[in-house]
């Protein structure tokens, strides 16, 4: 894309054997999720405020970190196709390392328990989310990291691409899985998470029935809520204790999608624009908290980008899970289904909307947690 731009019982059993996914040898005793999807445009919302103030500038340009993307993939990649429309792709990596090591001991590696791809339609007016669970089998490409060859493989988890290479080979992955060019690249640690959460004042759910998950540490009752930075992040790595719920990461995901749109709309109406001192707070935390592609690693690219994507509400945002079903040799792992995922792609790539055929017989949006927070 350009730079500017079975039977339902069946399915449903088959949704219910996916437990625990992404098991490792050393297995933490805490799975979080990082949900990031409205990062980019949230730092971007937030130095809007702040135009013209040139210390802020230099400041917040100080805070972003950049990986070079482009020079890493070099032409080993899908067409870049310029029909207006925007590709970028949203990952919670899940290192240990510093202060995320409260969440679990630092195994020497990290890999991407967060993926979205969000595609910005021409227009900018409305987007689609793809969320593709960090335990798909896919065909790994061969990648790149520190100047040498990583092999690929015909069957690895899809979060492994993030640890073996890193974030470039990360979006090599989903572009290989795709064939669609991803124009930019958005990465938050949880910690960072937490902070923004927090300098934003907070975030307001309603949960329909109580959420008691000793996992990640959130106990919440039926009702409205305000959740702070470790409440919000213990929900986006919820599993465990709702009420209906598989106990999958697909559930899981649910939960992040809802939360996305939770988050999106107290960005619009907290106020920070208004509030020099807090814009200026939740603007240093952001920039401190993300990593980017080095064509967005700037606060007049990010500004730009805020610009282009201020349009688009949460009600003009629709989200889906890759279409999957459990994958055929490992029952806590999942396998694209190939025609529906297709459909996905294929509509993206044309720059139309996910046909409903695409989700038929997929267990990806059937976690059972969907109408337990809004």
């Amino acid at each position: 894309m350009a730079q500017s731009k079975g039977t339902a019982k069946t399915a449903e059993s088959r949704a219910h054997r996916i437990r625990a996914t992404g098991r490792r040898r050393k297995a933490p005793p805490r799975r979080r999720r990082i949900l990031t999807i409205t990062l980019c445009t949230l730092v971007s919302a937030v130095l809007l405020g702040g135009a013209g103030i040139g210390y802020v500038y230099f400041k917040l340009n100080g805070n972003l970190k950049g990986v070079d993307i482009n020079a890493a993939l070099g032409r080993d990649r899908p067409k870049n196709v310029d029909n207006g429309s925007m590709d970028i792709l949203v990952l919670g990596s899940d290192s240990r390392a510093g202060k995320n090591s409260e969440y679990g001991a630092d195994e020497g590696g990290a890999r991407s328990d967060t993926a979205m791809i969000m595609h910005v339609y021409e227009g900018h007016k409305k987007a689609g989310v793809v969320s593709i669970p960090r335990d798909t089998m896919i065909q790994r490409p061969d990648c790149t990291k520190d100047g040498k060859n990583v092999p690929g493989s015909q069957r690895a988890m899809f979060n492994t691409a993030y640890e073996v290479g890193g974030p470039a080979c990360a979006v090599k992955t989903v572009e290989s899985m795709s064939g669609i060019r991803m124009d930019h690249f958005v990465e938050v640690d949880f910690t960072g998470f937490k902070k923004l959460i927090d300098a934003l004042g907070g975030v307001e759910i309603t949960t329909s029935k109580a959420i008691n998950d000793n996992s990640s540490h959130l106990h919440l009752p039926p009702g409205k809520h305000t959740l702070d930075g470790e409440q919000a992040l213990g929900l986006v790595r919820t599993r465990h204790g709702v009420p209906g719920g598989d106990g999958s990461d697909l559930g899981r995901i649910q939960l992040q999608q809802t939360f996305v749109k939770a988050l999106m709309n107290q960005v619009k109406n907290v106020g920070i624009l208004t509030n020099p001192t807090k814009l200026y707070k939740i603007a240093d935390t952001a920039t401190k908290a993300i990593t980017t592609d080095t064509d967005l690693n700037s606060v007049g690219e990010l500004t730009g980008l805020a610009k282009s994507l201020g349009g688009i509400g949460s009600e003009n945002i629709h989200m889906v899970t890759l279409p999957v079903t459990t994958d055929r040799i490992n029952p806590d792992r999942v396998q694209p289904l190939t025609r529906q995922s297709a459909l996905v792609w294929d509509a993206l790539r044309q720059d139309k909307d996910i046909p409903a055929a695409a989700l038929k017989d997929s267990i990806g949006d059937k976690g059972g947690t969907s109408s337990y927070v809004k």
